[in-house]
Order: structure tokens, then sequence, then C-alpha cells
């Protein structure tokens, strides 16, 4: 057996709307497993509604872990997470369950399958001097220099993300090498045998349920949620107020977009967009299988077949 927990993990992963809560907590039931989320956003503890995070009800009384572990003004990294997963992990086995993984973070599945490219220490000189910078002339002007010096980093990275593109052209300046050639050096895929599983639905049923569960989302209070986060003792960090969904909620509620049925229609849109580049993602890791989900096929039914595919 393999000395690494994340490789002895089953993961059920899949773009934003694909059911995974739910066929997750059946599957769990079957497994005798615990959930750990694997999600950048349901890590927010009062960032509940935008992020579709599972209500205890819809728990089921299966164990969750890595929800509700940070206030809406922080931030974790990649390696925080990956860090906090192992921890979970080597407790939940300690109890004689299995792991599993549920969540569409395709960047936290990369680095509990592959590891993480640690990179040069950082030069607090350089990084201060692109702070002041991004902070003069905005950070889209150090995102169009990384376009230049590295342009699949750039694509990957979006231009408001301002510590992930000061730190690609931190590793730049430092090694001379774009991030994205060191990180394609270090990248080797899991061991074969890695339980990794991502739901896969018809494009126009996927574009069908994100529509639905924007509205759901909109009835639920997500404008009542986001006023209760700005009211907060700080501000939202930059990662979760570019949150989908929340971003927009936060537009409407300053002005900038003039009615509800505009938010909704930016929301749906954005949703969509993010869910193909999630399929993008999966596609593109050797480890996912990708697992196609009829529309009116129960969760429960998806979770026996997954269940026999187990073994």
């Amino acid at each position: 057996m393999t000395t690494n927990p994340f490789h002895r993990a089953v993961y059920l992963t899949g773009p934003t709307a694909s059911g995974k809560t739910a066929v997750g907590v059946a599957l769990a039931r079957r497994l005798g497993a615990e959930i750990v989320a694997l999600d950048s956003m349901t890590l927010y503890r009062g960032m509940d509604v935008g992020t579709a995070k599972p209500t205890l009800e819809e728990r089921g009384g299966v164990p969750h872990h890595l929800i509700d572990v940070i206030d809406p003004w922080d931030m974790a990294s990649v390696a925080q997470f990956r860090a906090w997963a192992l921890d979970v992990a080597a407790g939940v086995e300690a109890r004689g369950s299995r792991v599993l993984f549920v969540g569409g973070t395709a960047l936290y599945l990369k680095a509990l399958l592959r590891g993480l490219f640690e990179g040069p220490g950082a030069d607090p000189v350089l990084r201060a001097r692109l702070e002041e910078e991004a902070g003069a002339f905005g950070t889209d002007v150090l995102h169009a220099r990384l376009a230049t010096l590295d342009p699949p980093s750039a694509a990957r990275l979006h231009p408001n993300d301002r510590r992930r593109v000061v730190r690609a052209l931190e590793v730049i300046a430092a090694t001379g090498q774009p991030l994205s050639r060191l990180q394609a050096e270090h990248d080797r895929p899991a061991p074969p045998g890695v339980a990794v599983f991502a739901l896969e639905r018809p494009r126009t049923v996927l574009c069908r349920r994100i529509d639905q569960r924007v509205l759901q989302m909109i009835g639920d209070g997500l404008l009542e949620e986001v006023r209760a986060l700005q009211a907060g003792p700080r501000p939202l960090s930059a990662t979760a107020a570019q949150g989908v969904g929340y971003r927009e909620a936060l537009d409407r509620l300053a002005g900038r977009v003039d009615s509800d049925a505009a938010m909704v229609a930016q929301i749906q849109t954005r949703t969509r967009q993010f869910a193909k580049r999630q399929m993008t993602w999966f596609r593109g890791l050797s480890e996912v299988k990708l697992w196609p989900v009829p529309d009116d096929e129960p969760a429960e039914v998806t979770a026996d077949r997954l269940a026999d595919a187990l073994g």
C-alpha cells in the first residue's frame, strides 16, 4: 500500500452544480468514509449561500472537514490547504475510516495528487517593489508583463489575483525561468490506481442546473449574506471578494449593476464559464476518470455505480 495518504484517498470532483455534494454523501456512507472538502471557497466562515456550502441536513450525518476554517478577510495558500488536508487525512484514517475528498477546486486536487512546486524563497525587497507598483498602476499592468514573460501562467491567473501574479514575477526574477516551466518539470502524475472521479453531465444539462442554482442562491439570501460580510470587522480578502457570485453581489450593492436581474444574468454567465474551465482542468489531469451522469439518475444510484467501480 502506498505511504502517501493522498494516494490512498478517494476523490469525487466535477464542475460546479454537477451534483458532487449529494453523491459524495451517498458514496461516503457506502465506503465508511469521512468527507474532506476540496473547495477553496467553503473554507470561509460566513460564506454559505454563494458557495453552496452543504447544510448540516445535506451532510446527512457524515463527518465533513475543512469547512468554515478561516475568516472571509483571510486567505489560504494551496500549500496551507495541503498541510491541513494531510492532518485531517491522518485523523480520519486513525479512526478507521476512509478519506473521501469532495469538491471542485482543480488546483487543490492537483496539489494533493502531484505535490507542490515550492519555488525559490521570497525576496522581500523585490516583492515590496512589485506590490508598490501594483498599488500605483494596477495589478493588470503586472499581469500584462507576466503575459509577455510567462504566457501560460498569465493565462491561468486572474488579472486581479495580485498575490499570485507578484509571486510568478518574483520566481522569474529569482530563477530566470518562467514559473510554468518550473512547475511542469516538477509535475508528475500520481501512481496508477488512485481513485479520482469527475462527475460529467451534458453541457446543456449542466447549464440548466447552474441557472437554477443561481436562482436558488438569490432566493436563499445571497445579497443579505454579502451585506453581512460587508458589515464584518474587516474587508473581504481579494480571494473572497472575487468569488463567483460574491463579486457580482458586491457590484449590485455598490450600484455598479443596475438591477437584480442583471446581477443574476452575470452570475449565471460567469458560473458557466467557470464550469467550462473546471472541465478543461479535469480533462488535462491523467488521473481523473470522467464519470458520466444521466440527467435523471438519483444521487444514490450514481454513488452505487461509483462504489461498484471501487470494488
